[in-house]
């Protein structure tokens, strides 16, 4: 089968190839797992952490992708609760122990075992993929392979995070960064909290149009002050700088949430220049999003079939994987990339 591989860690840059096609043996799957034919995989920013070592792989060489959709192909000796040919989706949570307070309590993203699809096991970006039965999920039938893609990492990573902001209907929500996963966040919060203001923080203005068009209600660059102070923020972006700006544009009491699992380290100084007193006081709140549970991506993909919540996406082919991955890395992102297989 064909599978993109990372076989080292480094910078990713223009003119560099930071995965590559090879031929792999068709994986055998295990007794609790299942074989899956993968017609689609989106591209997160999570596959260039773990290119830079950010969040490096378990082992190399590693195939990426934790987005991935497609149909069953084969089944363990054990598993009795999927069929062939039943369409799934793999997200970043590949498994956790099952035994541990934190899986027994359905927070197995917390699990000190917890393991990562396409940085721990093998992932996506191939032909053909294993995954443990009992943490892949249905694919809703309103939503194709392409816009499911999306929503298994950027869609419910972004539902986790607006969950966690605590907003009621009404409150003001703010976005810093606008690319796969808080462009879905915008839909979210348009749909659940249908009252609240969102205003986006980002770079380009094509980010900045494209926020407009979903419904923001004010947009500015990254380092803007918002016109008023915000109840919550989600921040997005793989930087640190936006924390300290996002958390200037907080309100007393207001909670900012971090939805990245690695930031990059060329401004990590910026994080030295946070003020106590006008950065945190005044009972300001910042929380981490750590991974995703089951529970987030199957409501999540419920919600977003039963509704209008589509990713915008662009499309690529398994040879232009790390023309997407640099473009990614040194472009602004209008929606989510998505590899077709």
């Amino acid at each position: 089968m064909r599978a993109l591989i990372i076989e080292k860690t480094g910078l990713v840059q223009l003119g560099s190839q930071p995965l590559r096609l090879v031929e792999l043996p068709i994986p055998v799957p295990s007794v609790n797992e299942v074989l899956i034919r993968i017609s689609a995989c989106g591209i997160c920013h999570t596959e260039l952490d773990e290119i830079e070592g950010r969040t490096p792989p378990t082992y190399l060489p590693m195939v990426p992708g934790h987005q991935a959709v497609g149909r069953i192909v084969g089944l363990g000796e054990q598993v009795t609760e999927w069929s062939i040919g039943e369409r799934v989706g793999v997200a970043w949570i590949f498994s956790a122990c099952g035994r541990c307070d934190y899986c027994l309590s359905g927070r197995e993203n917390l699990c000190e075992q917890f393991q990562a699809t396409g940085r721990d096991c093998n992932g996506g970006y191939a032909e053909l993929m294993c995954a443990k039965a009992s943490f892949v999920h249905r694919i809703p039938n309103e939503l194709t392979d392409v816009e499911a893609a999306p929503l298994l990492c950027a869609g419910a990573i972004g539902y986790r995070s607006l969950r966690l902001t605590q907003l009621v209907d009404g409150q003001t929500l703010g976005l810093t960064g606008f690319g796969g996963s808080a462009h879905l966040v915008l839909k979210l919060a348009r749909h659940q909290l249908p009252r609240s203001p969102v205003y986006v923080f980002a770079r380009s203005k094509a980010e900045q149009a494209f926020a407009v068009e979903l419904g923001a209600t004010w947009v500015g660059n990254t380092d803007e002050h918002s016109p008023i102070l915000l109840d919550a923020i989600i921040d997005t972006t793989p930087a640190w700088r936006p924390i300290v700006l996002a958390l200037e544009n907080l309100a007393p009491g207001g909670r900012l949430v971090i939805n990245a699992i690695r930031k990059e380290s060329t401004d990590q100084s910026e994080l030295l220049r946070l003020h106590y007193a006008k950065h945190l006081w005044l009972e300001k709140e910042v929380k981490s999003v750590a991974n995703v549970a089951r529970d987030d991506v199957r409501k999540f993909l419920s919600i977003a079939a039963g509704s209008s919540i589509r990713p915008t996406t662009c499309l690529y082919g398994l040879v232009d994987a790390n023309q997407a991955l640099i473009e990614l890395k040194t472009q602004s992102v209008v929606g989510a990339k998505v590899l077709m297989l």
